[in-house]
């Protein structure tokens, strides 16, 4: 894939899921911000394009089984995808970081006032999340199982593109919302950077936090920049 200024960030990342790692690195948006330019991306992060774009055609040099393995998935089976893996790991994880969060405020919130913020978030991005998979599940991830079953015929509900339009407009927005409640977050625990007078239980829970984040922008960047695009596109 050649990277011109105009090629899209989202785009990128989905030839390529190891470029993601470089786009964080950088503080560039992939997930929430992938529809804009590689260009435009770099000029709002104060990134150098010239220097960021072969640091990308490098490592997009490495194979990724990953982006072919989503790639070559039928948009059904995408679909299966997401829930298992992404949305299972949101409803295995969060029990854990709720009690651990509440427990660093007990023990540490004198110290790290910021803690109780980042509960605060936390306890709120998880009931959006809870909400937002559940319209998921219930609502776009059966749509587009009939879609591919019905192959367009008459008996499918959202076969008004702009139906279908609405439908991914509200669920990017709420993609938005978390994105920046998660960025929020990050700048809060100064990039989950553990403090000196800091137990395991701080180190884990910060170092879980942090795969929490990662895991929800590669799974924001799977249904925005290419789950989406299909279901519009079919």
């Amino acid at each position: 894939m050649e990277i011109k200024n105009n090629t899209q960030v989202g785009e990128i990342v989905r030839h390529n899921f190891k470029t993601a790692q470089l786009f964080e690195k950088n503080n560039i948006d992939f997930c929430c911000g992938g529809n804009i330019t590689i260009e435009e991306a770099c000029k709002k992060s104060n990134v150098k394009f010239e220097e960021l774009v072969p640091e990308l055609e490098n490592v997009m040099l490495i194979s990724d089984s990953n982006s072919k393995y989503i790639e070559s998935l039928k948009l059904d089976e995408l679909c299966d995808y997401i829930e298992n893996r992404h949305h299972g790991y949101i409803n295995e994880t969060t029990p854990f970081l709720q009690q651990k969060l509440k427990k660093l405020c007990d023990v540490h919130g004198g110290n790290h006032t910021e803690l109780f913020e980042i509960e605060k978030l936390f306890g709120q991005a998880v009931e959006n999340l809870t909400l937002h998979m559940k319209n998921e599940e219930l609502i776009l991830f059966p749509a587009v199982r009939k879609l591919v079953r019905s192959d367009n015929s008459g008996e499918f509900k959202y076969n008004d593109k702009s139906e279908r339009k609405e439908l991914i407009d509200n669920l990017h927005q709420e993609h938005t919302v978390e994105g920046e409640r998660f960025e929020t977050i990050s700048k809060l625990s100064d990039n989950y950077t553990v403090p000196g007078d800091a137990c395991n239980t701080y180190r884990i829970t910060f170092q879980t936090l942090k795969e929490f984040q990662e895991d929800l922008h590669i799974h924001i960047h799977t249904e925005n920049n290419i789950l989406f695009k299909k279901f519009l596109d079919y």
